[in-house]
């Protein structure tokens, strides 16, 4: 069956949309500053045996779909042939009419492979057999893909103990597509769990070849790993916070609850907090002193469903929405940093669209005049990747904020094949943008429009990274 509702003017419903998609946003390239994809993958050129491994892999979007669909996880994340998968995939996709996978779907199938039908369980074989051959050519290897989709700069997210071994290899390598980790010490967080947290710093005290034995040791092999990924080109750090740690605490006390925790003992929750709070400040002010940019993804509750954390592992897709309070929270910390002059670039992500205007308006208290749109209010995150979220985003940040000064869209991926994500949010904002224009909320000025939908699309974020 032709799927001809995704056509050229897709979404694009007046002619100042079509104008302003076609002319000015879809001939940019894409900078996808954050997303979780293998940077071995990208390095070795990896070639994907079926649409199975490059499309479902990891992709707990398309299993929580699945699994509300009725599918038996053993075709989910368990021991089905890979061709079983990918049909039990097509028995699901009918079932996500206006969900966002829909859209998605056929995009990647029409975008990647050509492919002009919906698909579905009577065509799924087919489809699986004829992208199979497809998948063996250099052209649908991962560079290849990235290159079909004009990418020209891809932030991984990158343990401080990761080697970035793929990352050197792939510079070296001299490619046109840039390639830079991303800092994510979210595990230097994870105090809750003693034995985790003592293991870890082995870790961190192999990699930095520094023993650990006070609180100027470990912030001296903090510091030591921050060079190390500044010398393979990050530019980023990244932080996935529940919510933002707000307990005052002064330095002796944060370096007496961090032999407790050396010791295996027991702190209180404040003490918790007071030792995340600390660490928090302290890779702000690195990230201040080099110049790179914070991102702070702010309000899940993550692995909710224990049986499916013990039986398949963490980022089983059974994350949520939290309802936590941030205000006073993200207030603290970000004046914390700001009365200090320490206060980095960086981008706020709240998971919880009741957050909005809480995060819209808290980015513009910070702003300086250093920078256009130094504290941004990131695009819209997660669960609010979708018509409905970003269009709330959008349009948040436009009556509260600067819409001019948007850095733009993101991935937030693992998959190879999600970089319509990008089309979809310029053709969504272009279409915003048309139909402000025929309700007379905007004039039909050329230049002016031009110039706002090629920044938000690509130029600022161009120029915020620093790419």
């Amino acid at each position: 069956m032709k799927q001809s509702f995704i056509h050229d003017d897709f979404l694009l419903e007046t002619e100042v949309a079509r104008r302003l998609y076609h002319e000015v946003a879809k001939p940019l390239p894409i900078i996808d500053y954050h997303n979780h994809l293998s940077p071995k993958d990208i390095a070795s050129n990896r070639a994907f045996e079926n649409l199975t491994q490059i499309w479902l892999e990891g992709d707990h979007y398309k299993w929580r779909a699945m699994r509300a669909a009725g599918i038996d996880e053993h075709f989910i994340t368990g021991e089905a042939s890979d061709k079983e998968k990918f049909l039990k995939w097509a028995e699901t996709v009918p079932k996500t009419l206006r969900n966002p996978l829909f859209h998605w779907t056929h995009l990647e199938l029409k975008r990647y492979f050509g492919i002009d039908e919906l698909l579905t369980p009577e065509n799924a074989a087919s489809i699986f057999d004829s992208t199979k051959d497809q998948l063996q050519s250099e052209e649908f290897a991962v560079q290849g893909l990235l290159d079909k989709m004009n990418v020209e700069v891809i932030c991984t997210t990158d343990d401080p103990v990761d080697s970035l071994e793929s990352h050197r290899a792939f510079k070296e390598g001299n490619q046109s597509l840039k390639l830079l980790p991303t800092f994510r010490p979210d595990k230097f967080m994870e105090v809750e769990d003693s034995t985790f947290f003592l293991a870890y710093l082995k870790e961190i005290e192999e990699q930095s070849n520094i023993e650990i034995t006070n609180l100027d040791d470990l912030l001296t092999a903090i510091k030591q790993r921050y060079n190390y990924f500044e010398s393979v080109g990050c530019m980023l750090s990244d932080h996935g916070l529940s919510k933002v740690p707000a307990v005052p605490f002064t330095k002796n006390k944060v370096e007496s609850i961090f032999q407790d925790l050396l010791a295996g003992k027991e702190c209180s929750q404040q003490e918790k907090e007071q030792f995340k709070g600390f660490l928090l400040q302290q890779f702000a002010m690195l990230d201040y002193d080099k110049n790179w940019v914070m991102q702070l993804h702010i309000g899940p509750i993550r692995n909710t469903n224990s049986r499916l954390l013990s039986q398949i592992g963490r980022d089983a897709g059974t994350d949520s929405i939290g309802d936590f309070q941030h205000a006073e929270s993200l207030q603290f910390f970000l004046d914390l940093l700001d009365s200090s002059n320490s206060l980095p670039k960086s981008i706020l992500y709240n998971v919880n669209p009741a957050d909005n205007e809480v995060f819209a308006t808290m980015a513009g208290n910070f702003n300086d005049g250093s920078v256009p749109g130094k504290i941004q209010w990131g695009s819209a995150w997660w669960f609010l990747d979708q018509l409905d979220g970003m269009t709330n985003q959008i349009n948040t940040l436009s009556n509260i904020g600067l819409l001019s000064t948007f850095i733009g869209m993101l991935t937030d991926s693992r998959s190879f094949l999600s970089f319509p994500r990008h089309e979809y949010f310029r053709r969504l904002l272009c279409s915003l943008i048309g139909h402000d224009v025929e309700k007379g909320l905007l004039p039909n000025d050329e230049s002016l429009l031009s110039e706002l939908v090629g920044n938000v699309c690509y130029f600022n974020a161009k120029k915020y990274f620093g790419f």
